[in-house]
């Protein structure tokens, strides 16, 4: 599909969803057309009588209602704010060469230049319309002030926002980047077309008039008129929205076909560079974010952390071995003034929107730097698991390991290899609080025994009766410290870096809008607080000590080196109750288990 065949398509497109909204204003107005008719034909003397005057009644009594609903629907659908996604702005002052760059870009594709440029924590780039009036007043330059004086291009009022994913900026060289927003700057071409502009508005309006709608904590009396105004809105977006489907994607062909003549081949290249900083980032967030976040830290330098875990990845992966060697190319994150101000704001950011922390520092979320991860982070957080598994285990009444008569009592190890070997089915300490025995201690004694036999029923936890228990007591825990109190993850204060609480754009109770990971439960759980007491072990009997691996999140080193094997034989310790590959790895390592360790 060629330029301007993509964008005659969206145009006609454009017109459907206009003539959508025609026919919902014709059928506001029908009424009132007809009781005009009755009206006019009752003063001409042609349409007289008593049934004729009660239909003019009638009608004319269904027409105001009419009208009355479609002012109100229209007034919702013109000012409603539409969602708008939570970014990080980029004022012109602060990134020049950066706004000069998308200036160039929109020069040689003969477009529209973007009205401003915003940063995103994730791994894409689009634009966004910022015009609608509850979004605030524009931003202060003027249009001759970005496009430069003498240009031929002009940013009009209806220019949108170009919103540039943070990672490209740190691992993208500069060449790359112009590469890929090449074909998204060529999108403000079709944006201008007043028609394309019009039908965009129109559902973006639908769209926030259901969101207002579905707003709850309203009296009876709004409820019902907002759900007329849901039932309205919803029916006429269902009526154009295979019409604004095509229409974007015929907009996205024309700007992609556009942009051919820009850096088309370095272009081949770059994509490559999208995909593998979408790996290194979403493993970045997920192994080494998420700990720190749950710990009620937030790591300040992301982005510069996707860029050592992507020459890791290079470092590690044959296929990946040419992209190390372009570190030495001028980095696009050069583009801006204070980079390590930018990825500060977009790494707050990102542990908003991932993870539903509070839009600014405080005692109980402070920043981190990666030098501190493992001490601030991996430590804490081995720590505060083991506390909680042997608080765990005093619940359960979990009788301490034997000790020798001059060792001081203290948490240790052997307390949970213990109570995980131990048979289920003939120890007393199983039972639970008051003598009561757990459920499946049943199943225990009549013989069916999962482990040893190698067969369970379909829906069976892979954990045995005891180990079961214990997480299920972990699980519960765990729910309840996450929602006694204001923790690290209640929203408080303003909006997020960048934003006043005036424009905030999004709503603090649907935090977080894009959640990593379901919560830990089970055999997960239990495995991680195992492993977690493991390491506290060899940290404070062997002279291990925490680490940080930018892939692999948190890690155990002994001796300088990676320990590893650890986790297969902690789930054989949870899962089947063998403890002899872990006892074994531990005198491996000269980790002590009868020791007590140190908890927070």
């Amino acid at each position: 599909m060629g330029v301007e065949a993509g964008a005659q398509a969206a145009r006609s497109r454009a017109l459907a969803v206009l003539r959508v909204r025609g026919r919902a204003l014709a059928v506001a107005v029908l009424p009132a057309a007809v009781a005009v008719i009755l009206l006019a034909g009752g003063s001409s003397g042609h349409l007289v009588g008593r049934g004729w005057d009660v239909a003019r009644w009638v009608v004319g009594a269904l027409a105001l209602l009419v009208l009355l609903a479609a002012v109100g629907i229209g007034l919702v659908v013109a000012r409603a704010r539409p969602a708008v996604t939570p970014t990080v702005p980029i004022a012109e002052h602060s990134a020049p060469d950066l706004y000069r760059m998308v200036r160039d870009l929109a020069d040689r594709l003969d477009v529209p230049v973007p009205s401003a440029i915003a940063l995103t924590p994730d791994c894409d780039s689009w634009l966004e319309d910022r015009t609608h009036p509850a979004h605030g007043p524009p931003p202060r330059e003027s249009g001759d002030e970005i496009a430069g004086p003498g240009r031929r291009h002009r940013r009009t009022p209806a220019a949108p926002v170009l919103v540039i994913g943070s990672p490209f900026l740190w691992w993208m060289r500069v060449g790359e980047l112009r590469a890929v927003l090449a074909p998204v700057v060529a999108g403000t071409g079709p944006s201008a077309h007043p028609d394309i502009a019009a039908a965009r508005r129109f559902v973006r309006g639908l769209d926030a008039a259901v969101a207002v709608a579905s707003t709850p904590g309203r009296c009876p009396l709004t409820r019902g008129v907002c759900a007329g105004l849901g039932w309205v809105a919803r029916l006429l977006l269902r009526g154009c929205r295979e019409h604004a489907a095509l229409m974007e994607r015929g907009i996205a062909a024309a700007a992609a076909e556009r942009a051919q003549a820009v850096d088309y081949g370095l272009r081949i290249v770059a994509q490559e560079q999208v995909g593998l900083a979408y790996a290194g980032w979403d493993r970045l967030l997920t192994r080494v974010a998420l700990p720190a976040w749950r710990m009620g830290r937030w790591p300040s330098r992301l982005d510069a952390g996707v860029v050592a875990a992507l020459t890791e990845l290079s470092r590690r992966d044959r296929l990946a071995e040419g992209f190390a060697s372009r570190l030495g190319e001028r980095p696009a994150c050069d583009l801006l003034e204070e980079p390590g101000a930018v990825d500060e704001a977009a790494s707050l950011l990102a542990a908003r929107l991932f993870h539903g922390g509070p839009a600014e520092p405080c005692p109980q979320w402070a920043p981190v730097d990666w030098q501190e991860y493992p001490e601030e982070v991996v430590d804490r957080t081995w720590r505060t698991d083991a506390a909680r598994l042997h608080r765990v285990l005093d619940s359960l009444g979990v009788r301490p390991a034997p000790a020798a008569p001059t060792a001081p009592y203290g948490p240790t190890l052997s307390r949970v290899l213990d109570h995980l070997a131990s048979p289920p089915a003939t120890d007393a300490a199983q039972a639970g609080p008051g003598g009561q025995r757990p459920p499946g201690a049943k199943a225990a004694e009549s013989g069916h025994e999962p482990a040893e036999s190698g067969q369970e029923p379909a829906d069976a936890d892979p954990l045995n009766e005891r180990s079961a228990m214990l997480a299920a007591r972990l699980s519960a825990e765990v729910a309840r410290e996450e929602s006694a109190g204001p923790g690290p993850a209640a929203p408080a204060g303003p909006g997020a870096a960048g934003q006043s609480p005036a424009t905030d754009l999004w709503d603090d109770g649907a935090l977080p809008l894009f959640p990593l990971q379901p919560p830990r439960v089970g055999r997960d759980l239990l495995a991680d607080h195992v492993t977690a007491m493991v390491c506290c072990a060899a940290v404070d009997t062997a002279g291990a000590s925490p680490g940080m691996d930018w892939l692999d999140g948190p890690l155990l080193l002994v001796n300088g080196e990676r320990a590893a094997d650890l986790s297969s034989r902690v789930l054989s310790l949870i899962e089947e109750g063998d403890p002899a590959p872990l006892r074994a790895w531990l005198v491996e390592w000269g980790i002590r288990p009868e020791k007590p360790v140190r908890l927070v």
